[in-house]
């Protein structure tokens, strides 16, 4: 089987063309980063029409995820490379929807995420975290330093408690500049990955509700610069997406 590796702010990801009907098994050889190809979850892209490409995404661990924000601006940039598209602008039709994705001139991507669903705020391993929804589940804390929090092991404490019982990817967020966040994140399946774009958005959201920033928000990712608009119709994200290399499993 054919693959493409494919990448958003270090957000990595093995990309086969679909319809099919990977093992949880499999997927996880294939992401093992010792003995496979290595990457932190699978994406499946299949050609529909003109203006729509359908999407699945599978997590490190074999586990199917409902979204991933990263993924859908990579699988944008692999339909429109490959010509599957009848422009920039089209669907991609996730698990939790139909999602409007634009290819910029310059190879980046902007993705709708769909609107953000602000839920409880709940003490977990000592922090205080705040539940937040869009299309996957989120649990953010407001940190000091992102740099200094003990991610590993907060987060794969977060991740499994039992007010999680579908598990959960876990934020850990500071205010550092006027509508600027500062962010680590701990996926659900995968472990502290580079960028999320769907927490990225659920944090920016948050902080948003909060009062802290605006409707416009920089996301400084251990990956890189991701950014976030809030607008009447829900979140979008806005950023790189590039294809590394190509191979045959």
């Amino acid at each position: 089987m054919k693959f493409v590796k494919m990448e958003g702010l270090g957000n990595d990801f093995i990309v086969i063309e679909g319809p099919t009907d990977p093992y949880p098994q499999e997927i996880a050889s294939w992401c093992d980063r010792r003995r496979g190809i290595g990457a932190d979850g699978v994406l499946e892209v299949t050609r529909k029409s003109g203006d729509r490409v359908g999407m699945r995404y599978w997590n490190a661990d074999g586990g199917i995820a409902e979204m991933c924000g990263n993924g859908l601006r990579c699988v944008a940039r692999y339909a429109y490379d490959h010509d599957w598209t009848d422009g920039a602008s089209f669907i991609v039709d996730t698990a939790v929807g139909a999602n409007q994705v634009t290819v910029n001139a310059d190879g980046s991507v902007r993705a709708f995420l769909g609107v953000p669903a602000s839920g409880n705020e709940v003490e977990v391993s000592g922090l205080t975290v705040h539940t937040v929804d869009i299309g996957n589940p989120h649990a953010i804390a407001w940190v000091a330093d992102p740099n200094e929090a003990e991610v590993r092991k907060l987060g794969s404490q977060i991740e499994a408690a039992a007010v999680f019982p579908n598990g959960t990817n876990v934020e850990f967020a500071t205010i550092s500049g006027p509508n600027r966040i500062d962010l680590r994140v701990w996926e659900r399946g995968v472990g502290e990955t580079l960028a999320c774009g769907t927490g990225a958005a659920a944090t920016a959201h948050l902080a948003h509700e909060q009062g802290y920033v605006g409707t416009s928000v920089s996301m400084r990712l251990r990956g890189g610069l991701l950014q976030v608009e809030l607008d009447d119709a829900g979140a979008w994200i806005e950023g790189p997406a590039n294809t590394v290399f190509a191979g045959e499993i």
